[in-house]
């Protein structure tokens, strides 16, 4: 059963939501919040596997609160909701470490389907919203991002995380790079947030680009 907490400042569509995703087979809705903050008093009660997170809400926004979020309990999933596409929140939510974004316009089959997928670790983004996140990374690539990390951060990095890198570096999902190392997806997913603390990045995405922008290999100790 997926655990399913509804954060929305306006009551009809909590109500609603609520309403339909308790019809559908598999999810629970165990709880509704009007604000940021009503949401992360009932996270700690509830402990929901997935956020459906509006953007737009007083006291504490839809974005501030997938930080916090994030930050505290890391497994969790959130879906931002909203009826705006700005880019500002686009980018701002997805750093901070949601699973997807979608207008408020979609069926609620769409809605339902992507609480599975974001449940099994993978992202779900409106068509809309991916064109401008594909351009967001096109202009990154271009121009002179980068991430840099301590030398010595660097040198405490093993072998095996070595290689979850690499795989990193090529857009490969925890289930792949599990397949490819003969390592349970809940051991990579442990390597991969010793990597980040190691090299005190914020996620996966930095990492990716630290890997394929600095040609990382040529850290690796012989």
């Amino acid at each position: 059963m997926i655990k399913v907490l509804i954060a929305d400042d306006q009551e009809l569509i909590r109500q609603s939501l609520q309403i339909v995703l308790e019809t559908k087979e598999g999810i629970e809705v165990v709880g509704t919040a009007k604000d940021g903050r009503e949401v992360i008093q009932l996270v700690r009660k509830e402990k929901p596997d997935v956020i459906l997170m509006d953007i737009r809400m007083p006291e504490m926004d839809g974005v501030q609160c997938t930080k916090i979020i994030k930050d505290i309990y890391p497994n969790i999933k959130i879906i931002i909701l909203t009826t705006f596409d700005d880019d500002e929140f686009v980018f701002s939510a997805l750093k901070h470490g949601a699973s997807g974004y979608l207008l408020k316009g979609i069926s609620m089959d769409e809605l339902e389907k992507a609480i599975h997928t974001v449940y099994k670790g993978g992202a779900m983004i409106n068509p809309e919203i991916a064109t401008k996140v594909v351009e967001q990374f096109s202009e990154m690539a271009q121009s002179n991002y980068d991430v840099s990390i301590e030398a010595q951060n660097v040198e405490e990095l093993t072998d095996t995380e070595w290689e979850i890198i690499k795989f990193v570096g090529r857009g490969m999902s925890n289930k792949e790079i599990s397949g490819a190392m003969s390592l349970s997806e809940g051991t990579v997913r442990n390597y991969l947030s010793t990597i980040l603390n190691k090299l005190d990045l914020r996620d996966r995405t930095q990492l990716a680009i630290w890997e394929v922008q600095s040609g990382s290999g040529k850290y690796r100790r012989k």
